[in-house]
């Protein structure tokens, strides 16, 4: 992929903590803190604050594209999105079963805690599946 150089983060908005992952260049994708979320506005200066310590270049944000509740946590996540008043490109990407997967894959790994561990490796998932388009 052309964009290999780039700076990439991907968010995976959740209603009490954000997962947070990064690509700085184009192959390993790495989990960061999770962000653990108080109000949206504490939130968003949050993650606007990461993407510019990072100079991150393109978000790439978690969508829940289908099931029940996925037509309101998209209005959400695209509210929250809107939130940030970033300038750089912001895309979605299907994150259906990050959550699962991101579980399954740490089983045994580590004790899951609510610290937001899990949410940070659904985000990991999601830029691995957009950096695999």
């Amino acid at each position: 992929m052309g964009s290999s150089k780039i700076k990439l983060a991907s968010i995976d908005v959740g209603l009490k903590r954000i997962g947070v992952s990064l690509c700085l260049d184009g192959n390993i994708v790495l989990p960061q803190d999770a962000i653990i979320r108080k109000n949206r506005n504490q939130a968003s200066s949050d993650i606007r604050l990461f993407l510019e310590e990072w100079n991150i270049e393109k978000l790439v944000v978690g969508l829940p594209k289908d099931g029940s509740s996925s037509d309101e946590m998209q209005r959400r996540i695209e509210h929250f999105v809107s939130l940030l008043k970033l300038n750089i490109e912001v895309c979605y990407q299907d994150e259906q079963g990050s959550s699962y997967e991101a579980k399954e894959m740490t089983k045994g790994a580590f004790r899951h805690k609510r610290d937001g561990k899990i949410d940070s490796i659904a985000a990991k998932i999601i830029l691995e599946r957009y950096l695999e388009k």
